[in-house]
This record gives structure tokens, C-alpha cells and sequence, in this order.
């Protein structure tokens, strides 16, 4: 059994359920290393004999296990079959979905030569560890028995602090995506002096107090560095602390505050120009050409963002024209109606570009800022709305503009249906309105227009915190249902409604004569309901 013999002072001793000491012991339980196929058993125990070399040397292990193949007992498997049963996605010894190449490597050597990792000897020849997804929470110093580790994988956990005395000197690469750090100080007191990439992605790292730690002070040998999806702010101080890592070759930033400056690309490939990719996009000559000396102008903003909203064309609103035509024939006054778009945007200083005006609808808190409601100048019906809508806005705290993108807008379509001006009475006509006085005075008045939403939905917009620079949707509404205006009734119903009227007094008329009978009742109820019935529908009608 792997657990009985390992040394009291192995892995399995070290601290906390959440450990990566910890999850590396329950991924090795796992693996199954000494186990069939693996390990030493019955199945191969004659490949692994001790034999005295021809010369009278020291005794050895058998490696030629091709060369015995002869000289196998029927009881045993060969080399080339048990790797076979390892590798079969159908056999019931495969490695389950979602391992890594190391686990895959790890068994076939306990196949080949399973004593170099029987025991705590497994510690020795890792040099690879990647454990993803395993609620990870604390880097402890059960690592520094991995002494010929080079990379250590641990994305997608729960670790917020790192101790660099806990981490194996050999170290060369580092990835810590998708967690919880907050600070470099703990990670940069004693780091691998080897490290060629470091992984900080989607993490909570906040500028200006954490460039420090991004010096070749702490990394002289970095090649690759992520920090992808944080909250970095400063551009300029930024770049003045990576500038001294002179092996710096690839750099990712996307999805910080600080990628949205317009400017962000062309300032970063200027001043770092021993940099050959930026945000998985290679930088090639013409691209430097390009921003050749923009690192040095003066009048450069780097502190804030500019974002342009447009809207198109809009198609298949109904025409509202077609349900005038019943209202206009019975003398209802004719309703006007225009359609508008509004969208939310996050608040910040807008430029007006003269060929539209915004209007503030509402105010709501929108992820962790407030969001403003504009409103394109609304259009008559057409079969095809051509707004051609452009505002261009400018937002100075990147903070709350990265938490909007994230959290996306909310577009809709607006009706807005208008009455014509009406006539107010004022003054004496009020009191007597059959006298006309000379004196009696109208004024016209409009009311506001009704606004009703005949549509909304939520447009994405996280893609402009990566590579992209423009998104372009299509809104697509469903089919939009307009107000009915109001009919007269038929003759139909108005004969059933009276009809309706003459058996509600004919049930007054009962319910008033249960005591006396009036004259000319016949004797038996249901004659004399019918005959009431039908002089009250007579004179009715």
C-alpha cells in the first residue's frame, strides 16, 4: 500500500484539508501507482528480479524487459500490454477524463520501473504538478519535497495568499489563474529565482500599490507574464515597473481598467520594445512602426476612455396607421405615434455630437455603479426606422466602466402615442355653457404622450474588455404586439346587451311581486316570466 510506506515526515502530514499537500495525496491515491497494471506484483515480478551482472559487477534491476519476453512465466503480462490496458479509453484501468499528461507519465513509469516511484521516491521525479479545481486554499511547505518541480499548475482555486518559501527553488513556471490574490508582498519575499512565466489571471489585484512588486528585483529571469482580468488602473506606472524586466517577451493585460484607454496598445508597444506579443495578438514591425515615439508625447491621456454607442435601423413594427381607420370612422381623434430606442449607459461626461439629444429617463444601480436611461430622437413609423444615432461618451473612473461592460446594457423600444391640442372653458362659461358670452375664453393644451415599451433586451458587452473593439448586435424583439384602439359596439351586442338589461328587470320585477301577484299573472310562474319578458323587449326595442 502507497500510505503504509511513506515516512512520517511525507505529504500526508502536512496541514489542512484544503493544502496542495493534501490535494496532491488524494490525486496520488487516485493514480493507483502501485496497483495493476502498476506497481510490483505477480503480474511482472520476474522482470524486476535481482541478477548479477555477467562480469561479477553489482547486482541490478532487469531493464530489458523486451528481451525476456522469452523467458516470461504464462502467469504475467508483457511491458507493451499493460501500457496497452493504460492507454485504452474502453479498458477499466484508463485515467479518467480531465487528467493531465504528468498523471498519464506517472503511470507508465510504475509500469516500466515502478520502484524509482514507489514510496515517497515519487516526490523525487515530479516535475510537473497540476491540480485544478480542487478548493484549493493554501500553499504549504509539504511543496518543497517536490524537489525536481518546474511547473505547478493551480488554477481555478480558492487561494488568496502565497508564501514564496513554501514554493520548490527549481520552479520555472506558475500559474495561479483564476483565484483570490489580492497581494504580491508574500509571494515576492523569497521567489523561485528561476521562474519564466507567471500566471496572475482573474484575480483581485488593484494598482498602483502592487506594480512595485513587478520589478526584475523579484523576477531577473521572466519571459511571460499574465495579468489579465484584474483591476489595474495606472497604465503609466505600470509600464515604468515592467520596463526593467528586460526578458519580458510576453505581456497580457486585457481585461483590466486600463486596456479600455484608447491609447492602451500603441503607449505599451512603444514603451516596451523588446515585447513581442501583447494580449495573445504578436506585435509585428509595421505595428511598431506605427507607434513609433507615442510614449513620449506629452499631451497623451491615459486616465480615461471613450465609448460610442450607435444605433442603426429598426424593422418590423407594426403599422399603427391601420388601426386608425375604425377610430377615425367614429369620430375619435387621430393619435400620432413615434418610436425611439433608449439604452443604459454607465454616468460619466458625454460629448454631443449636434446630431442627436439624450434624455435621463431613470436612474438605477447597475452592478456596482449608476447607469443612466438615452433616448434616441424618436422617428415616425416606417417600414424600415433609420436612426442613424451616434454619442460619443467619455468615462474618467475605469473602475465603473469595466463593472458596466461586464454586467452588458439593456436596449428597448419605446412607442410614444400623442393626442392633438384639446379646448379648456375658463371664466363664466364654466357656470351656464348654453349661453354664449363674448367674454368666454378657450385655450388649447396638449397632454404629455403616452410612452409604452414594446420591447427590450440584454446586449453583452464583456467582449470589449478582451481584444475587441467594436460589438456589433442584432437585436432581435419577437413579434411586437401594438394597442388596440377602442370599437363601437355591433348591433349584435347591443341587442344582447339589452336583452341582458330586460332579464335583470324582469328578475327586479319578480323579486319586487313575490308577495302579490300583479294583474294579468297567469297562475304558473314560468308563463308569466315569459310574457313580462317579452313586453319589456317590445318597449325596449
Amino acid at each position: 500500500n502507497l500510505r503504509e510506506q511513506r515516512p512520517e515526515s511525507d505529504l500526508r502530514q502536512t496541514p489542512g484539508p484544503c493544502s496542495v499537500s493534501a490535494a496532491l495525496q488524494e490525486q496520488l491515491g487516485q493514480l493507483a501507482l502501485q496497483d495493476f497494471p502498476c506497481g510490483l506484483g505477480s503480474w511482472n515480478k520476474s522482470r524486476f528480479a535481482t541478477r548479477r551482472s555477467r562480469r561479477g559487477g553489482q547486482p541490478r534491476l532487469w531493464a530489458d524487459p523486451a528481451g525476456q519476453e522469452e523467458d516470461m512465466p504464462p502467469s504475467e503480462e508483457s511491458p507493451e500490454a499493460l501500457i496497452e490496458l493504460l492507454k485504452d479509453q474502453h479498458s477499466p484501468w484508463a485515467l479518467p477524463p480531465g487528467c493531465s499528461p504528468q498523471d498519464q507519465h506517472l503511470r507508465e513509469m510504475a509500469v516500466l520501473e515502478p520502484k524509482l516511484i514507489r514510496g515517497s521516491n515519487v516526490f523525487r521525479v515530479l516535475k510537473s504538478l497540476r491540480i485544478v479545481d480542487k478548493g484549493v486554499s493554501e500553499v504549504d511547505e509539504g511543496l518543497l519535497q517536490l524537489e525536481q518541480l518546474e511547473e505547478l499548475i493551480l488554477s481555478a482555486n480558492h487561494i488568496s495568499r502565497i508564501t514564496s518559501a513554501n514554493l520548490p527553488r527549481t520552479l520555472k513556471v506558475l500559474e495561479l489563474c483564476c483565484n483570490a490574490v489580492a497581494d504580491l508582498q508574500d509571494l515576492c519575499a523569497q521567489p523561485p529565482p528561476e521562474l519564466q512565466h507567471l500566471g496572475l489571471g482573474y484575480n483581485r489585484l488593484c494598482g498602483p500599490s502592487q506594480d512595485k512588486f513587478l520589478t526584475a528585483a523579484f523576477w531577473p529571469n521572466l519571459v511571460s507574464l499574465d495579468l489579465s482580468f484584474n483591476n489595474l488602473t495606472d497604465l503609466l506606472g505600470l509600464v515604468s515597473q515592467l520596463s526593467s524586466l528586460e526578458k519580458l517577451r510576453i505581456l497580457v493585460l486585457k481585461g483590466n481598467p486600463l486596456a479600455l484607454i484608447p491609447t492602451y496598445r500603441g503607449f505599451l508597444v512603444d514603451s516596451l520594445p523588446k515585447l513581442s506579443v501583447l494580449d495573445d495578438i504578436h506585435i509585428g514591425f509595421d505595428e511598431r512602426h506605427q507607434f513609433l515615439g507615442l510614449a513620449r508625447q506629452p499631451d497623451l491621456s491615459l486616465s480615461e476612455a471613450r465609448v460610442v454607442v450607435s444605433v442603426g435601423d429598426m424593422k418590423g413594427v407594426p403599422d399603427p396607421s391601420t388601426l386608425q381607420q375604425l377610430a377615425d370612422d367614429s369620430g375619435f381623434p387621430v393619435i400620432t405615434y413615434s418610436y425611439c430606442v433608449t439604452y443604459e449607459f454607465v454616468e460619466g461626461e458625454e460629448l454631443d455630437n449636434g446630431s442627436s439629444t439624450e434624455v435621463c429617463l431613470s436612474q438605477r444601480f447597475f452592478v456596482s455603479c449608476t447607469a443612466k436611461v438615452f433616448v434616441t430622437p424618436g422617428k415616425p413609423w416606417e417600414d424600415t426606422i433609420d436612426y442613424s444615432y451616434r454619442k460619443e461618451h467619455i468615462v474618467k473612473d475605469l473602475m465603473r466602466l469595466k463593472s458596466y461592460l461586464a454586467a452588458g446594457t439593456i436596449v428597448s423600444v419605446v412607442e410614444e402615442k400623442a393626442y392633438p391640442c384639446t379646448g379648456a372653458l375658463q371664466g363664466p362659461a364654466r357656470k351656464d355653457k348654453q349661453k354664449k358670452k363674448k367674454e368666454k375664453s378657450c385655450e388649447l393644451r396638449s397632454d404629455p404622450p403616452i410612452r409604452r415599451t414594446l420591447g427590450t433586451r440584454k446586449v453583452t458587452l464583456e467582449a470589449l474588455l478582451a481584444t475587441e473593439d467594436l460589438v456589433t448586435t442584432l437585436c432581435d424583439f419577437g413579434i411586437l404586439i401594438t394597442e388596440q384602439p377602442p370599437q363601437p359596439p355591433s348591433v349584435e351586442e347591443k341587442v344582447r346587451s339589452r336583452m341582458e338589461l330586460a332579464g335583470q328587470r324582469v328578475v327586479s320585477v319578480r323579486a319586487n311581486s313575490s308577495s302579490a301577484q300583479p294583474r294579468g299573472w297567469s297562475q304558473h310562474p314560468a308563463s308569466s316570466a315569459s310574457r313580462a319578458l317579452t313586453h319589456i323587449l317590445t318597449s325596449s326595442l
